[in-house]
Parts: structure tokens; C-alpha cells; sequence
């Protein structure tokens, strides 16, 4: 299709194969996308690409197979995925491409248009790993473009599936584009999350857990600027108050 399409990763050529879910393929392919984004000298500046690279690790990964896989499932992917991804969290695109390469999935992926240095050094890391695994060659496509309903409505007439993440708007416009009559749609609209804290809790914590329960909210709620659909936008206190609201706040 002519567009002004930016292909950072793959071609037009995208394949539609269908495979099966966390194969021994794919679970290779993240542990060398892992390693290849680990050694890329500035990622401590950047704390969503170490945590990317943490959960994309061959340990994790595993963990998630044994969660949801068995020996005697027979399963396959639908094809080809198509996924629009979110404009306020760099990293979103990536996780959206590795699920829908674990549950075997072909997949094409629309970027923001937005320039974050994120997405540059994770496509760099995703064409390392498929030079080492030819497998996936024609099966991730990474694309870039400007609002444009000819390119999404092309993309959406050839895929399985859809995994749109931008929110009511994005998801109203896209569900006018003709689909396959069996193409399943995950939708993925307008969430907004509160807090709710028990104070009694939280005083009987030790440092170390009163510690961890601040990172914890520190990760759901600045790492992406409040813009995650976890990230509270309220904190409900529990209890009684105490000088322990204090104590949160000077040690968040």
C-alpha cells in the first residue's frame, strides 16, 4: 500500500502465519531481545526500558508459559495481529508486541508519531534478535505514521486481530474500518484508577515492607506521569489518621 508509512521494523511484505503459543521460537527470541536491550549503554536512564528487559528475561518468561500453557494444550495463534498502541507511554508498544507474539500471533504495530528515544533503542534490540532469529523475519512489522484512516483501515481489512489501546476515541474511529468477518477485536478504552490504603496496615509494617509498598507505588503511579490507566488519580486513607500519612509521603 503507498502511504507515508515508516517501516521501523520489517517491511510491507508481513506475514499472517499463525503459530503456536509460547513456543520455544518466541520464548529464544525475547531472552536475545532481553540481553540485546541490556547492553545498550545508556538503558539507566531510562527505568521503563530496564524493567522491559527484566520481564522479558528467559526466568519470567518461563514462569508465564508454566501460568498458562500445559503439556496437553493444542492451541495456535489467530494470524495476524494488528496493534495501535497508546501515544503517552513509550514502552506500551513493546509489551503489546510480545503478547501478541506469545499467544502466536503474526503482528503489525503502530508506534506513536511522537520521537521517544525509547522506541528507537527497543526497535534497535527487536532487529538484533530476529538477524538471530529468522523465524520472525516477515512476522513483526513495526510501523510509524501520521493519523491517517487509510493506512489503519488497510492494516485492520488484513488482520485477525486487533488490540487498540488509545483510548474511546481512538477505539470509535477504528470500529468503522470492514474487518474479516471472524476478526477479534481487544479493546482497551478509557480507565481511570483510585487508591485505597488501610492506615492500620501500614503502620504495623516493618521498613522493609513499608519500603517496598512505596516503590510499589512509586512504579503504578510516576514511572508513565500518572498516564497508565493503573496510575491513581485519588488516595482513599482507611482508618483512622495517623502520623503515617506523613511518614508515606516524606519517604515516597
Amino acid at each position: 500500500m503507498k502511504s507515508n508509512i515508516n517501516y521501523l521494523v520489517g517491511n510491507s511484505n508481513f506475514s499472517g502465519e499463525a503459530f503456536e503459543p509460547f513456543s520455544k521460537k518466541v520464548c529464544n527470541f525475547l531472552s536475545d531481545f532481553s540481553n540485546n536491550l541490556n547492553q545498550d549503554k545508556d538503558i539507566k536512564k531510562y527505568p521503563d526500558l530496564k524493567a522491559l528487559s527484566f520481564w522479558c528475561r528467559k526466568k519470567n518468561i518461563e514462569k508465564l508459559k508454566k501460568e498458562f500453557t500445559n503439556d496437553n494444550d493444542l492451541r495456535i495463534g489467530l494470524g495476524l495481529a494488528f496493534h495501535i498502541t497508546p501515544s503517552n507511554i513509550p514502552t506500551n508498544f513493546a509489551y503489546s508486541l510480545f503478547f501478541g507474539l506469545l499467544s502466536g500471533n503474526s503482528n503489525i504495530v503502530k508506534v506513536p508519531s511522537n520521537d521517544f528515544v525509547q522506541i528507537n533503542k527497543i526497535c534497535l534490540a527487536i532487529k538484533k534478535a530476529i538477524k538471530k532469529n529468522l523465524f520472525f523475519k516477515n512476522k513483526i512489522n513495526i510501523v510509524k505514521y501520521k493519523k491517517h484512516e487509510g493506512v489503519s483501515e488497510f492494516f485492520s481489512s488484513n488482520a485477525d486481530c486487533r488490540l487498540i489501546w488509545g483510548g474511546d476515541k481512538t477505539i470509535k474511529e477504528v470500529k468503522k474500518f470492514k474487518t474479516k468477518e471472524r476478526t477479534v477485536d481487544l479493546m482497551f478504552a478509557d480507565r481511570y484508577s483510585f487508591c485505597i490504603i488501610d492506615l492500620k496496615k501500614m503502620s504495623n509494617l516493618n521498613e522493609f515492607h513499608f519500603t517496598r509498598l512505596i516503590e510499589k507505588f512509586y512504579n503504578d503511579t510516576y514511572l508513565n506521569d500518572q498516564n497508565a490507566c493503573s496510575s491513581p488519580h485519588l488516595i482513599w486513607w482507611y482508618g483512622k489518621a495517623t502520623n503515617v500519612i506523613d511518614r508515606f509521603w516524606k519517604k515516597l
